[in-house]
């Protein structure tokens, strides 16, 4: 089975570095999939949780607030304004944050204001939505082996 090497990286952190059969984000245009020798690419990913597929079969997912995808035929590199693994999410923070971005909603006086809110509230939810479905897929990504 063919792989490719995947490296998802923020401006602080290499988050993950592994090859991969397959991922499946969010690009300015819809839902992308992205297997090895794809053409070359590069969009903008919209916030998502990118979902990773191993040679092997197994399956996890990693939250992303957005940025760039670079796609060539022998690697994919996803700069992300922030990512991180399933198992390094704080859930209690998570819903804390989930519920500030909600009132802060719901007072926002501007557009801009709520557009800041709602961007808040989109990343709580996919943090809480990765650490479901790392555990319903019985995710491989461990936040002691980021390079996998």
């Amino acid at each position: 089975m063919l792989t490719v090497p995947l490296e998802i990286v923020t401006p602080e952190r290499i988050v993950l570095s592994m090859d991969v059969r397959m991922v499946i984000l969010r690009g300015g245009d819809g839902e992308i999939g992205i297997l090895p020798r794809h053409m070359p690419l590069a969009t903008a990913v919209k916030p998502c949780l990118v979902r990773i597929r191993l040679a092997d079969d197994r399956q996890d997912v990693v939250p992303v607030s957005g940025g760039f995808v670079e796609v060539l035929p022998e690697k994919i590199t996803i700069l992300a304004d922030t990512a991180e693994l399933p198992e390094e999410i704080d859930v209690d923070r998570a819903l804390h944050a989930k519920d500030r971005a909600e009132k802060r909603l719901q007072a926002a006086v501007d557009e801009e204001e709520a557009d800041r809110a709602r961007q808040a509230l989109t990343r709580a939810e996919l943090r809480l939505q990765a650490v479901e479905e790392h555990k319903r897929l019985n995710g491989f990504l461990h936040a002691s082996v980021p390079n996998a």
